[in-house]
């Protein structure tokens, strides 16, 4: 039975709440769906504020400004983000 089965079968719903570039492309992600049941995923500004000030992000930023685009579009609308 995978560890997170019980709570599952219950009705409750595991989420985590950190979610970041690597855990996304490392397959970590992946692994936390299938062996831990995990069905739903948060963040909050203090997470972003971390990455962002961490250099999880800071090239493909650098990248977006270069290429003309305002801050707020950069937040908004670019695909660097998670």
């Amino acid at each position: 039975m995978k560890a997170a089965q019980t709570p599952h079968d219950l009705g409750q719903s595991l989420w985590l709440d950190n979610v970041t570039r690597d855990l996304l492309n490392s397959g970590t992600l992946q692994h936390y769906i299938e062996e831990l049941s995990i069905t739903g995923l948060t963040s909050n500004p203090t997470i972003f504020d971390h990455a962002l000030k961490n250099s999880a992000y800071n090239a493909a930023i650098g990248d977006e400004l270069a290429q003309g685009k305002t801050c707020e579009a950069v937040f908004l609308f670019s695909s660097w983000r998670i």
